[in-house]
């Protein structure tokens, strides 16, 4: 929270236009340190001012910002109201870090004086808003052991033009090796055989399981194919929770609060601000 009154006032005038643009009010410029001059003839000091035209009347609001550590007298709010008086048809808000005490409450009240408190927000404040959100995301992943291509022999034998003793190679990643059918259309790959290895959500080890295929080959690094009738897999199923925690603190810059209805709104750093959940 700002420290110095001028910080305090800016602070309040950026609160205050974040306002105006969630309610969707435009062309609304919000002042800070604004001088006025009363019917008296007398120039008045106004922390943050603004107004607006609405079915061609037009509204005025003066806003007048105390960075205190105590409570605000009723003397405060006299010395505000005389001002208000002096400059006519001008909507009064006093902002506020600590409070009121009870009567500068009754003064404001029959005076139609808003009263807000603008600070950090406190426990109480989160009553009935979610503070902390905490995501737990649990990763279940296959570690692959073995990759076993079970191969068709009697079609090796009769067609697969392989010479004894040949060694037969096929490399790349597991998406890029893929496994066709007769016509030369793709089944699948390896990559996807990985990812849809069957397990029971839990960490497990030396688990087995085999595709079957009836019509499948493998297309080799030098340009033959190699019938499979299936690919055994040997593998560990591994767990991992990983856990990531958003803080209100961390993202709460201030609140806003209506003194006299109990209203609040959250402003975060990120410059957005939203009413309090009820």
């Amino acid at each position: 929270m700002a420290s110095s009154g001028s910080d305090y006032e800016k602070l309040t005038q950026e609160i205050y236009q974040a306002l105006s643009e969630a309610d969707g009010v435009e062309n609304i410029d919000i002042q800070h340190d604004v001088k006025l001059e009363g019917r008296s003839g007398c120039k008045h000091q106004i922390d943050v001012y603004w107004e607006f035209n609405i079915l061609g009347e037009k509204h005025r609001v003066a806003v007048e910002c105390k960075d205190y550590k105590s409570e605000v007298s009723i003397g405060r709010l006299r010395d505000f109201f005389g001002v208000l008086h002096d400059l006519g048809n001008v909507k009064g808000v006093f902002v506020t870090k600590v409070g009121y005490q009870s009567g500068a409450k009754r003064y404001a009240d029959y005076y139609d004086i808003s009263l807000k408190e603008l600070r950090f927000p406190t426990a109480s404040d989160w009553e009935g808003r979610v503070k902390d959100i905490v995501i737990n995301i649990t990763a279940i992943t296959p570690s692959i052991k073995k990759r076993e291509p079970i191969c068709d022999n009697e079609w090796i034998i009769k067609y697969g033009g392989f010479s004894e003793g040949e060694k037969i190679s096929a490399g790349g990643y597991a998406d890029q090796l893929k496994i066709y059918d007769s016509e030369g259309c793709e089944i699948t790959s390896f990559h996807e055989m990985d990812s849809k290895l069957p397990h029971d959500w839990k960490p497990e080890v030396d688990k087995e399981h085999t595709y079957e295929f009836d019509d499948a080959y493998i297309h080799t690094d030098n340009g033959k194919r190699l019938k499979i009738t299936g690919v055994k897999y040997q593998y560990d199923i591994l767990s991992g929770t990983d856990q990531s925690v958003t803080e209100g603190e961390l993202i709460a810059k201030a609140i806003l609060k209506d003194v006299q209805s109990g209203g609040i709104h959250f402003y975060d750093k990120n410059g957005n601000i939203r009413p309090k959940r009820t």
